[in-house]
């Protein structure tokens, strides 16, 4: 933990926080504190990515040979931190945080050229088409079958639960190119437009009222084969690649900077403020494994990621839940007071992150993929 107080870093923070202060708009800022999810809509992430690319800083984790800021992981950290603690929105993590790492190691040089810079600079929004109706957490059973003919895949199934398909106009999907052996060797993975002919989305509607998921259908839908990213039927090897950008992470730094908007209004009840307490030591204890997996001790990267996705989600639903407490608390009762932002959508976000336990992978199954790493 002494690592984010070095001295060395102390220069680097300062620039982050100025910058912050000067370029992150109060209407981006207030649209984040009123997001009900961690995916908030791309008309405040858009505008934010565009201020943090002409920086240079949309993409931290990138290496600079393609465009990334060349930061060393404590740096990143840092980053992580200060935005979390501006009050800065999530960019959608989709693109820059998914498919890029992805295409950087598996794409041939022509797709790296193409994707990546549009991915950089948010001309380019993706979504991610892995789930299906009879392929949840066993991924493996997905059936959207993509028939080569000619120069082309065609398409034909569905995926379901696919976050931001309304706004997206790129995918990157699961397919089913083959039923021979076992049901992970005939999957290959596809980049592909959302307005190709034959592609419907079709809203679903969360418990919280919110419209971020969507149902999209595939009905002989043309993608180039040259659109495939790896070889044809090993696209279950890209996918654990990427699943360990979407399930590991820094989760740590966007809860402390949650927890400590929380505290401010906690001020009315000094049990409360004990809770706060309690799920601020936890945090700490998080932020701790994030920075020991970052380094790389003890411990494979996949283990990291499931333990970390556990641990990340379970504290997040926990925060909800207390967000919830201190809304309802008779103090923001009173018939001329206003909640704060922070308090203004606590029960959509405790409803929409239900979901954070069970979506890119549930926590059952990362504890069932912890049990096989350490017991064999």
């Amino acid at each position: 933990m002494d690592m984010l107080n070095d001295p060395a870093f102390t220069a680097f923070r300062d620039e982050v926080r100025t910058f912050l202060a000067a370029h992150l708009p109060d209407d981006i800022q207030r649209g984040a504190a009123r997001a009900t999810s961690v995916f908030v809509d791309p008309a405040i992430t858009l505008p934010w990515q565009r201020i943090l690319h002409a920086k240079g800083w949309a993409a931290p984790d990138w290496p600079a040979e393609f465009g990334g800021p060349g930061w060393n992981e404590i740096e990143r950290y840092i980053f992580a931190a200060e935005c979390a603690r501006a009050g800065a929105p999530n960019l959608a993590p989709m693109g820059l945080k998914m498919v890029a790492p992805v295409i950087m190691h598996y794409g041939s040089p022509e797709q790296r050229a193409h994707y990546l810079p549009r991915i950089l600079s948010g001309e380019d929004y993706w979504c991610q088409g892995f789930s299906e109706p009879g392929a949840g957490s066993d991924l493996a059973a997905l059936q959207l079958r993509a028939v080569p003919d000619g120069a082309d895949y065609v398409l034909n199934g569905s995926k379901i639960w696919t976050t931001h398909a309304h706004f997206a106009n790129r995918m990157f999907a699961l397919v089913r190119t083959s039923n021979e052996g076992k049901p992970q060797a005939g999957i290959s993975f596809l980049l592909l437009d959302m307005d190709a002919p034959g592609i419907t989305v079709e809203p679903i509607r969360t418990l919280a009222g919110d419209h971020e998921f969507n149902q999209v259908f595939f009905d002989d839908v043309r993608v180039p084969q040259a659109n495939r990213l790896g070889r044809e039927n090993e696209g279950w090897s890209v996918a654990k690649h990427l699943l360990t950008f979407e399930r590991g992470g820094k989760y740590a730094p966007g809860l402390i900077g949650r927890l400590e908007r929380l505290r401010k209004q906690t001020e009315i009840d000094a049990v409360l403020r004990a809770q706060v307490d309690r799920e601020a030591i936890n945090l700490q204890a998080l932020q701790a494994l994030e920075l020991k997996a970052m380094r790389g001790v003890g411990g494979s990267s996949a283990l990291y990621a499931s333990a970390l996705k556990i641990l990340g989600t379970e504290t997040a639903q926990r925060i909800d839940a207390l967000a919830c407490e201190i809304a309802g608390h008779p103090a923001w009762a009173d018939a001329d007071g206003q909640a704060p932002d922070e308090l203004a959508v606590v029960v959509p976000r405790y409803l929409n992150d239900r979901a954070a336990s069970i979506y890119a992978g549930s926590n059952e199954i990362q504890r069932d993929l912890i049990a096989r790493l350490l017991l064999g």
